[in-house]
């Protein structure tokens, strides 16, 4: 017996602890994504900025300080996507926690402008950061557990940011808690979930640049055994860079946009996703001057978050059920719901009733929040892991890109410098090109596949 325990290598009391402790630390990374949402402030940043305590213009806000949240995140992207997998996740997301604390010390203490653009710096690492904790947990199980913990992260952050809505309006609406004081509370949050991040076990590998210096470990041992044999290292010294496993993806990315279904859904992560978050940016500011509130119990920011990310959540779900020949049918499903969110832009921009407005908002997420899994499947599963997560960090750093290019075009008190509502206006435009575009590429595949049918 003793001998077969030494061949198969650990006993089998090490065997059975490691799924569990897989599981405590799967439970440990969802609690912390769960506690890093908490953030009851964070639905009011914009009627705190706005307010007599902090004293900011619309247009300060509008074209000075909110503009800044789209520079530092495309900056900040890359760097802290490969500093993720270099690091091992862990060091990013106590980055992340670090981040936090700083934003809500400066909303509590800074009162210049230059101040709230440096707190807008640091949201934008935060938003890089997100990447850390997504790609964290599949460094903690094995491929076969991939979508399970997958669910249980996402359901959790969901869970996190629901809560903190939530929590924020009450605090808010019925316990007549300032601005201020959600403020503190927020950062008495983040102050705790660095204290976890701190606690959280470190991965021992990762996709790409730890995976390499596995395989290089692998090789050297295998070069103690057989020292004789040829390394690869030593055979070609000057094209390791070549033939390591981020190149060789870098590669493989070329090929890959020759697939129909990939790349229009990458394209639709890319252009659609720009649109949604510039909608999200500066819809707080589009409701204050909509319905500029004569006393602060008239603010119902998180309780619409709340009530936008359940209605979410359940959209995404929904999502997951939905069985149509997607190769032919893509197009046209991504043109009507992109043509539904232009009108509900439209909606938003020319109504002066704030619970339309609210009503709006949460449907423009819901449609978004819908085609986000169906777009992570098609992309995904003709595709390896590690394949995988390059493509959707191209696919963001091309949005990231854009996003930029239309803030300075369009908010950026440098360029046109638009107040928020003729903002609305060009991304109602915008996304009705994008509809149009859709629903001619649909005409497009439609009409080929019967004709290829008779």
């Amino acid at each position: 017996m003793a001998d077969v325990e030494e061949q198969n290598g650990d006993p089998p009391s090490a065997r059975v602890k490691e799924p569990r402790i897989w599981n405590w630390s799967v439970v440990f990374l969802c609690f912390y994504g769960f506690m890093s949402m908490l953030k009851p402030g964070e639905p009011f940043i914009t009627p705190l900025l706005l307010s007599e305590e902090k004293n900011f213009t619309k247009q300060q806000v509008t074209n000075e300080i909110t503009p800044v949240l789209s520079y530092a995140y495309m900056v900040v992207l890359v760097p802290v996507f490969l500093l993720t997998d270099y690091l091992r996740y862990k060091p990013v997301l106590i980055l992340q926690s670090l981040s936090y604390i700083s934003i809500w010390l400066i909303l509590l203490f800074g009162t210049t402008l230059l101040e709230m653009q440096f707190m807008e710096f640091f949201y934008g690492i935060t938003m890089a950061a997100r990447v850390a904790y997504s790609s964290y947990i599949f460094s903690l199980v094995t491929p076969a557990f991939y979508q399970k913990v997958a669910s249980y992260s996402r359901s959790s952050v969901l869970m996190g940011v629901f809560t903190s809505s939530v929590l924020g309006q009450l605090c808010f609406s019925l316990g007549g808690v300032t601005y201020s004081s959600l403020s503190k509370i927020s950062l008495g949050f983040v102050t705790f979930s660095f204290g976890l991040s701190i606690c959280l076990p470190w991965p021992k590998r990762s996709l790409f640049f730890n995976r390499a210096k596995q395989e290089e470990a692998a090789s050297t041992e295998l070069d103690k055994i057989n020292p004789d044999s040829p390394s690869p290292t030593q055979a070609q010294p000057l094209s390791a860079w070549r033939n390591s496993v981020f190149f060789q993806m870098l590669k493989e990315l070329l090929n890959l946009v020759k697939l129909p279904q990939l790349r229009l859904w990458s394209l639709w992560w890319i252009f659609n996703s720009a649109g949604y978050y510039l909608m999200v940016y500066y819809v707080h500011i589009l409701w204050n001057e909509v319905y500029p509130p004569d006393e602060n119990r008239r603010v119902y920011n998180g309780g619409v978050d709340a009530a936008s990310t359940l209605l979410g959540a359940i959209a995404s779900f929904i999502a997951g059920f939905v069985k149509i020949r997607w190769s032919l049918w893509s197009e046209l499903v991504i043109g009507i719901i992109t043509g539904i969110q232009a009108a509900l832009l439209l909606l938003m921009t020319t109504t002066s009733e704030i619970w339309v407005c609210y009503v709006a908002y949460a449907l423009f997420r819901s449609f978004y929040q819908f085609l986000v899994p169906i777009a992570i499947f098609q992309i995904a599963s003709s595709l390896t892991k590690e394949l995988c997560a390059l493509v959707f960090g191209v696919n963001t750093f091309l949005a990231t890109i854009l996003k930029t290019i239309i803030t300075i075009i369009v908010a950026d008190k440098r360029g046109l410098g638009l107040a928020v509502h003729p903002q609305f206006f060009v991304y109602f435009g915008y996304f009705t090109l994008l509809t149009v575009s859709y629903f001619g590429s649909a005409a497009y595949v439609i009409i080929k596949h019967f004709r290829k049918t008779r």
